[in-house]
């Protein structure tokens, strides 16, 4: 395990909010994905991935790919159930990966600079520990990787759903109960350490994410079976076998960024910096103020990260010199940031 590096933030396009990314639905092995592109903004770009977490979407990296257009060619993908794409017949990690597996190979665009958040980490492991050829770096984002003190989670209110017969209905019962202004905020509250550094747009933005769940039908059912398969995967990876999450977790190969927020509420805070050292190839980078979802919260900080991972990993692209002569990899350790958020290198 390293220190995570900061790549200069010269490099970065200009502060703005930009719109959710134009979005399209592709036919998927019989199904329709539905995927938002993040163009590339200078020539030579190499291909990125987005995977959302559990009940999030591809709008969720809006920001993180804005800024690393100059970079990456960007794709996020909406997991079956999930955002605008139609449901899935299994709602698990080994599905998910197949699902995410298949869409590199249907756009032919791998391998990709792989990234996901929460659940979209723990599918992302899985992707590049099962098919390295189509992974060229691994970013992961408060990776719902296995933990069992559920007591860490606020998530694990939700456990008793998951044995009461038809819990399905009674998640979609408790989600019509609520105006979508209020689910959108409690969403935030439990994501986001600093909703000030949520802009109004966004705020609007997660409403509307709302009411489509809402439109759904599948949606609770694909959120609750989600949440039993992965909580499934934790106590799988604790017995023996390949399969196991943690075991997976030490056959990446892939050069892999880990960021934890300390301020995390759904997954336990101790689990990133388990992850990278874990992960052979790894850098850690643990930010203190900030919550779930860090490419949300404090996109910049996360963009820089990536920007030196990129060029460690030996991505051109990303080492190319700025108008000072200082490339992607010049800043090294640093103890606090923009964004109004204070930052470490390490975990404590």
């Amino acid at each position: 395990m390293k220190r995570a590096a900061l790549g200069p933030e010269h490099l970065l396009p200009a502060h703005h909010v930009p719109p959710p990314w134009p979005g399209r639905h592709v036919p998927l092995d019989g199904t329709l994905v539905h995927v938002r592109d993040t163009p590339a903004t200078a020539p030579g770009a190499e291909p990125a991935l987005y995977v959302h977490g559990l009940g999030g979407s591809a709008q969720n990296w809006t920001d993180l790919a804005g800024l690393l257009a100059p970079r990456l060619d960007g794709q996020a993908i909406d997991l079956p159930g999930f955002g605008r794409s139609e449901p899935g017949r299994r709602y698990t990690i080994p599905a998910f990966a197949d699902r995410v597996v298949r869409w590199i190979e249907h756009s032919d665009r791998g391998p990709v600079h792989l990234f996901g958040n929460s659940l979209g980490g723990a599918v992302a492991v899985r992707v590049a520990a099962s098919r390295p050829d189509l992974v060229r770096t691994l970013t992961l984002i408060s990776p719902a990787l296995p933990f069992l003190d559920f007591r860490r989670s606020l998530q694990g209110r939700m456990l008793p759903v998951l044995v009461i017969p038809r819990g399905e209905r009674l998640a979609a019962w408790r989600l019509a109960q609520l105006a979508p202004e209020v689910m959108a905020q409690q969403v935030m509250e439990s994501c986001v350490a600093d909703l000030t550094r949520i802009s109004e747009q966004r705020r609007q933005e997660a409403i509307e994410e709302i009411r489509i769940r809402y439109e759904a039908a599948h949606y609770a059912a694909a959120y609750v079976r989600t949440f039993r398969g992965l909580v499934g995967s934790f106590l799988r990876s604790y017995l023996p076998g390949e399969g196991a999450l943690w075991r997976q977790a030490a056959a990446v190969r892939a050069p892999t960024l880990v960021v934890g927020g300390r301020q995390d509420r759904l997954v336990d805070v101790r689990v990133a910096p388990q992850a990278a050292r874990v992960i052979p190839d790894s850098r850690l980078l643990m930010l203190d103020g900030v919550g779930h979802v860090a490419q949300l919260e404090v996109p910049r900080t996360v963009a820089r990260a990536v920007l030196a991972l990129l060029a460690e990993a030996g991505s051109p692209e990303a080492a190319t010199p700025g108008a000072d002569g200082r490339n992607a990899q010049a800043t090294a350790l640093v103890t606090g940031m923009g964004e109004s958020g204070g930052v470490r290198d390490m975990a404590g």
